[in-house]
């Protein structure tokens, strides 16, 4: 029998699709190579509204816990199983200083420390043996964060600019992705699927100018990977850039941005975590960002914003299954990538190059732990205390250059980037007004 091609016509029945995962990248629980990496940084896992007078039981990079707060009103994350007989905590009972079980009232500090163990004799030293699995917690713009790796090895916790811009408001929010964690973060370089996903496929979901095919150079960066995409709307020239902070933080502009106003160096409305809860499930995780640069018109919806909910099209699955089917968005796009995406599978482009220096990242730090050398510290905050990152958004009068106009194109995407990446050394205060200074040197304002 003669074989066909696989290219050819109807060739389903010889496509081989039985690939192995990179399972490097999207396995994470701990002793695998990908699990062992993330649990070397701190990763948000809760919203502080999700902290009541109970316990919640939740699960994070493939561990199962409890979340509570003491009366006293410390937060404590223990392993969920009591360390006496396995009884779950989420069943537990908080108090001044920690945690009781319920089955023998066995105390758990939010440390780990054993308290008491009242069913035991009074000079028993079974409490003083042992300690129960915790891990510490940090809280912050109505988001409590975790760090799961040995203590020994606890990397600064730090916030980014776009936190800090004067007079800022935190709006966090939670939504859950039932796939692996890596297909949702991999969207943070991808800007040319805000064209046809948001677009030009099924109608409008943002704005019409995400339509616009931009052009766009990615680049490395000290934290990450950034994206600068340029867009040519009418008279103005459109700039945004994206910028991913690994292993899992990505910022972005509003999904309002319609390229009509001019605006310059506006910091990145959105700052969130994609955090796996397993192999197969995560969270998106974050802020949206109010403040007078982002948001001058008073665009967020903030009664929208929170558990499973956020302010713009697309994040979660709760739509009508049909309507979903006529108007997909990102969370559908990503979740039927398969519950773990088989990049063996994948043809990738030009287009996806930003993806493929995201995962190059993620693979050398994965390689360098496995070999001994931990994640390096990301860079020093500037002497105002705060992370400089590299998002934003501008919009610049430049009327259209005739046949040389996509060379122009690609000279202010080259500017604009040498620029974003040329200034990250310079105080948190200071630095958007010397961007300005050289984006008018250069002659583009």
């Amino acid at each position: 029998m003669t074989q066909a091609s696989p290219n050819a016509s109807f060739a389903g029945y010889h496509k081989d699709l039985a690939k192995p995962e990179a399972a490097e990248l999207t396995h994470v629980r701990k002793g695998t190579p990908g699990g062992e990496y993330l649990r070397r940084f701190w990763h948000p896992i809760a919203l502080t509204t999700q902290v009541t007078a109970l316990p919640k039981r939740l699960r994070i990079l493939g561990e199962d816990l409890v979340l509570f707060r003491t009366l006293g009103g410390t937060l404590g994350l223990l392993h969920l199983h009591c360390s006496h007989r396995g009884s779950s905590l989420e069943f537990g009972l908080p108090t001044e200083s920690g945690i009781s079980c319920c089955y023998h009232g066995w105390h758990y500090a939010p440390d780990g420390t054993i308290l008491d163990t009242p069913g035991e004799p009074a000079d028993s030293p079974i409490r003083h043996r042992i300690s129960h699995g915790a891990y510490p917690l940090r809280e912050h713009g109505g988001l409590i964060f975790g760090y799961f790796g040995p203590p020994e090895a606890m990397p600064p916790f730090f916030l980014t600019d776009a936190a800090s811009v004067p007079g800022n408001h935190f709006h966090p929010y939670l939504l859950t992705f039932d796939c692996n964690w890596l297909q949702v973060h991999e969207n943070s370089m991808d800007p040319l699927h805000s064209v046809f996903l948001h677009t030009r496929m099924s109608g409008v979901q943002f704005s019409e100018a995400f339509g616009a095919l931009p052009v766009v150079q990615y680049r490395r960066t000290p934290l990450g990977v950034t994206s600068t995409a340029v867009r040519r709307i009418g008279d103005m020239v459109w700039a945004r850039v994206n910028d991913e902070l690994t292993p899992n933080i990505a910022q972005f502009g509003p999904p309002w941005e319609d390229g009509q106003t001019p605006k310059l160096f506006v910091p990145p409305a959105i700052t969130r975590w994609i955090v796996p809860y397993d192999d197969t499930s995560c969270m998106t995780i974050g802020w949206r960002h109010a403040n007078d640069q982002v948001d001058p018109d008073g665009r967020t919806k903030m009664e929208e914003i929170g558990l499973e909910s956020v302010d713009f099209f697309g994040q979660t699955p709760n739509r009508d299954y049909a309507d979903r089917q006529r108007e997909p968005g990102d969370w559908d796009a990503q979740v039927s990538q398969r519950p773990i995406a088989l990049h063996a599978l994948e043809n990738l482009g030009r287009t996806d190059t930003g993806i493929g220096m995201l995962r190059q990242n993620l693979r050398h730090g994965i390689t360098a732990l496995a070999r001994g050398t931990a994640p390096p510290p990301p860079p020093p905050p500037t002497h105002d205390g705060v992370l400089t990152t590299f998002a934003h958004d501008t919009v610049l009068h430049l009327p259209a250059r005739g046949n040389d106009d996509e060379a122009f194109l690609h000279q202010v995407c080259d500017i604009v980037t040498e620029i974003t990446l040329g200034t990250a050394g310079l105080p948190h205060t200071t630095r958007r007004a010397e961007c300005i200074s050289r984006l008018k040197a250069a002659g583009l304002c």
